[in-house]
């Protein structure tokens, strides 16, 4: 099933068109990656379908339903979740209540409630709290709930990130670069953590600079270049791509010195 489709979706900025008619899909259970040099897009297209940004021309639909005039609060309520390059996190609030504020969207008591303590209210506190530990356990940081977030490496601040776009109990999930600034064992730990992830039900979209990464866990990959797709299907028939090779992983594969394992990588280790 369909889960996502962007439909000639177009965003330029002044002269400079970032996203040129793009098309594809996401299946319901996929690990989708959206690859290519920087500047081709990948993120304004993540803005796109989280509703940061407005698409000029074409649609966003998921599940059938066209979804690219809603806000981002509206999107995240109708099961999609992100991630951001760099981690967007409360940094004096403790990883527990950083991670209990991305089940804001499943709440159902307002500000009077809360105010009031309500016992619907308090009933509804805990549960989140609850439901905020379990994602907090699931990506292994349940040692650090109590932790402020600003005192967390740069990788563990991604797992908090990550456990609160979990938090929303996204159907599909967006990670925008989740293995940047990550150590090759944090980097390893991760693919496992996305397959996990990806057993449960969640279908997911990840752009990623580490084709390692890529090619290892991928289902499908896109390319873009320019902000035009240039190639899209299985991690083997896009890695014998010629002109993604030429055009993006053999550019990255050229510039590194003998014997150096490039971040473009384009092969399996």
């Amino acid at each position: 099933m369909k889960l996502l489709e962007v439909l000639n979706a177009r965003r330029s900025f002044g002269g400079l068109v970032a996203v040129d008619q793009v098309s594809f899909s996401v299946f319901s259970g996929q690990i989708k990656a959206m690859i290519g040099p920087n500047g081709a897009g990948k993120t304004t297209l993540f803005n796109i379908i989280s509703g940061l940004l407005p698409t000029e021309t074409g649609k966003i639909l998921f599940k059938g339903k066209n979804i690219h005039r809603l806000k981002p609060f509206q999107i995240a309520h109708a099961g999609i979740s992100r991630t951001f390059q760099n981690p967007s996190l409360f940094l004096k609030m403790s990883v527990l209540e950083n991670v209990m504020v991305g089940r804001h969207s499943r709440t159902r008591w307002g500000f009077i409630g809360c105010g009031l303590r309500f016992p619907g209210q308090i009933r509804e506190e805990k549960h989140i709290q609850e439901a905020a530990l379990e994602q907090i356990a699931y990506v292994g940081l349940e040692h650090l709930a109590d932790s402020p977030a600003g005192s967390l490496g740069f990788g563990q601040r991604r797992m908090v990130e990550l456990a609160r776009a979990l938090a929303t109990e996204p159907e599909l999930l967006l990670l925008d670069e989740p293995a940047s600034g990550l150590n090759p064992k944090e980097t390893e730990d991760l693919g496992l953590l996305i397959r996990k992830i990806r057993d449960t039900g969640v279908t997911i979209l990840l752009v990623e600079h580490d084709m390692s990464l890529v090619m290892d866990i991928s289902d499908d990959v896109l390319v873009l270049h320019n902000g035009s797709v240039i190639a899209e299907g299985t991690p083997s028939a896009v890695q014998d791509d010629q002109k993604v090779i030429s055009v993006y992983l053999g550019k990255g594969l050229a510039h590194a010195a003998p014997g150096e394992k490039s971040s473009m990588r384009l092969r399996r280790p």
